[in-house]
């Protein structure tokens, strides 16, 4: 006979270890994000700091007030986080043009030849792509579904369409972002007729998601325009 006991532990073990997956893949794009936000802003701070203290130096004798605001850590930070963005827009614009695109695809190469960097930048970019596209089938990208039940609709994400193998059926693979972090989320296949396509760009539907709803347009088609709750 099964002990119990060792059924309990088992099931414990595989609930946690669940968890464990689910926060690990949750927490991957944050931590990336947030490691490359920080490497961009000490990098540009480090460079930015030199300068304002020989500025600080400079004005020092004359204008001690503003040496200090210039000499000072939020001052430095500020110009950090400007500088960040700066530097975004920039790489934008590089990236748009000729020698910007030659050099891009050339670090594309050489990520694909690194087995581990090849697999999680493939996947990114993926995502990326699909995100930025109009899916298939005269689906909008941000819709609305029935979850958890088919009394409420909560916001979701088309990432692309397919075909019941048996019936020819449409059916939209939706991404169902959770609140306030939505690189936590569920996958819904949906069939395409209960599926309401919403005018919400992808960053009113993101503002909405992770304000928890207090930042959103001021209108959403609830319904299909047959008048059906899809």
């Amino acid at each position: 006979m099964n002990d119990p006991a060792q059924k309990s532990e088992a099931s414990l073990g595989n609930i946690l270890r669940r968890y464990f997956l689910t926060g690990f893949v949750a927490v991957i794009p944050l931590t990336i994000t947030w490691l490359i936000l920080s490497f961009l802003f000490k990098w540009l701070s480090a460079i930015g700091t030199p300068i304002f203290q020989a500025l600080a130096e400079l004005v020092g004798p004359e204008y001690p007030l503003i040496a200090r605001i210039l000499d000072s850590k939020t001052t430095l930070s500020i110009v950090g986080a400007v500088l960040v963005l700066v530097l975004l827009v920039l790489l934008g614009w590089f990236t748009t043009n000729v020698i910007g695109r030659r050099l891009f695809h050339f670090f594309e190469a050489l990520f694909h030849r690194i087995p581990l960097v090849k697999t999680i930048y493939g996947s990114v970019k993926k995502l990326v792509a699909v995100l930025g596209d109009k899916p298939k089938g005269g689906l909008q990208r941000v819709v609305l579904i029935n979850f958890p039940s088919s009394e409420m609709k909560t916001v979701g994400i088309v990432t692309r369409t397919l075909r019941d193998a048996g019936t020819g059926r449409e059916l939209a693979a939706v991404y169902v972002p959770t609140t306030p972090n939505p690189t936590s989320g569920y996958l819904e296949i949906v069939p395409v007729e209960y599926v309401v396509s919403t005018d919400w760009t992808m960053d009113e539907a993101m503002a909405f998601i992770v304000s928890g709803g207090a930042i959103a347009p001021e209108s959403v088609r609830y319904e299909n325009k047959e008048g059906g709750q899809g």
